[in-house]
Formats: C-alpha cells, structure tokens, sequence
C-alpha cells in the first residue's frame, strides 16, 4: 500500500521525515511532497488548483491519501479531482472543506477588503487557541511564525527541544491566497470513498470542536493519538501503526457537505 503525505500549513514534506521509515517498516511505500508556496517550492503562487494539481502529479491508483491540518483541504480537492485513483483518505487533525465557501470561512478565520480591493487575510483561524500571538502578515502578505518558544508550545509541546528548534527552523511563511477561493468538490461528496479521523488528544493548535465538528461530517469514529497537533515529529511509530490501521476502518455514516 502506498501513502501519499500532505502537509499542512507553515510546514513541508520534511515533517513526514521520521514516519516514511516507519511506513516502511510495516511493509508500506509512502511518499511527501510540498504544496507550492511551501518548503522547498515556497516561492511559487499557491491557488487551490496549484495545491490540488501538486498532488495530482504523484497521485496513482489505489493510494492512500493522508492530509494533516490544512492539508485536509488540499487532500479533498484532490480526491473530488481523481476519485478513482484514492483507495482511502485519512485526516489527521485535518480540516474538512464546506462546499461553495471559502477554506477561510471553514477554519473560522477572518479577511479585510480595503478600499474595495482584494480580500487579504488577517487571520487563518478562529483564535480560540491563541494563534494571534506568534503569527504576522510579511511585506508579502505571507502569515509568518515569529516566536520560537510560543510556536514550539502551539505545535510542538510534546517534543524534545532539539526536534522543536529543528522543526521552527523549517517553517515557511504561509500562503493566502488560496483561502479566499470558493471550494466545490461535488464530486468528492458524491463518490463517499473510504475514510478516517485521527484525532490528537493534546492537540493545542485545533480547537477540540472544530475537530468534533469534522469527525461528524466524515460520519466515522474517530481515531486518537496521545500527542500534540504534530505526531510526526514527536510520536513517528505509533502514528504510523495507526495510519495502517486506518486504512481497515470505514464510515458508519453519510458525508456532510456543509
């Protein structure tokens, strides 16, 4: 079996760097990419098709499609473009796109129209979790992690230092302009292909509800791991056991566009 790893936002292909061996371990082929306006395409535009075509270009038959955090979004554009080509999708503290709005209005974030122009972001998501405090817009328009230590308690609590520092150092600034863009996926809705939740009970970046909220959606049992938002880094082994776990499971109930 083989999965396909997306990442979600600030972050890269590196953060799937301790689970592909693990993957691997357990007999799987596992492939990461970066999302243009990431890692090490961190310079390119970065529209919803940009993102969704990225995936596209490795997608084959019978993968297993994974999406963390934003990466959910990015995942879902992919499997409503290709739904033949997905065996199983997994997110994993993921979110999930509302059909006909914005991934901005999914996350609860917010926008301004100066003077009648374009929509610039001003928030990625609702600030329940305290995300304002360590993330400004750069003279790109980019959002931008300026604190180490706050970044490390918001992503990265469960790791050791040298990881969180290590991880801090990789991050990019994030693209906006794809979470302005409407999202339709109706094909994806329509196909109902097998999926998963992975829930991370320590989760600090993902309010617990906004989780619960996708969780119902999906209409699944949630899994759960005993780790912060990044599992990757500080729980690779058993995130990848539970990864070929959920590739067994299946939905108990119907998808729920909005």
């Amino acid at each position: 079996m083989r999965f396909v790893l997306i990442h979600g936002g600030f972050h890269g292909a590196w953060c799937w760097s301790r689970v592909i061996p693990e993957l691997e371990r357990l007999g799987h082929h596992a492939i990461a990419i970066d999302l243009p306006g990431h890692g090490q395409r961190r310079d390119e535009r970065s529209t919803l098709a940009d993102r969704r075509d990225a995936i596209l270009e490795v997608l084959m038959p019978a993968d297993v499609l994974v999406g963390h955090s934003g990466g959910g979004y990015d995942i879902t554009l992919a499997a409503d473009a290709a739904p033949e080509r997905v065996s199983h999708l997994v997110y994993l503290a993921a979110g999930l796109p509302l059909e006909g709005r914005s991934v901005l209005e999914a996350t609860g974030g917010a926008s301004d129209k100066p003077g009648g122009g374009e929509a610039k972001v001003t928030q990625l998501m609702s600030d329940e979790t305290g995300m304002l405090r360590f993330i400004r817009p750069n003279a790109r328009g980019r959002m931008e992690c300026i604190d180490k230590e706050a970044v490390r308690d918001f992503f990265y609590h469960d790791c050791d230092a040298e990881t969180a520092y290590w991880a801090f150092s990789q991050l990019s600034p994030a693209p906006t302009e794809f979470l302005v863009e409407i999202v339709s996926v109706p094909r994806f809705w329509k196909a109902a292909l097998p999926r998963s939740y992975i829930h991370c009970l320590e989760d600090r970046s993902k309010p617990h509800s906004m989780s619960r909220l996708v969780v119902e959606r999906l209409g699944v049992f949630p899994l759960a791991i005993d780790a912060s938002h990044s599992p990757f880094l500080s729980k690779p082994r058993e995130l990848a056991k539970l990864l070929s776990h959920a590739v067994i499971t299946r939905p108990f109930g119907p998808l729920r566009p909005e």
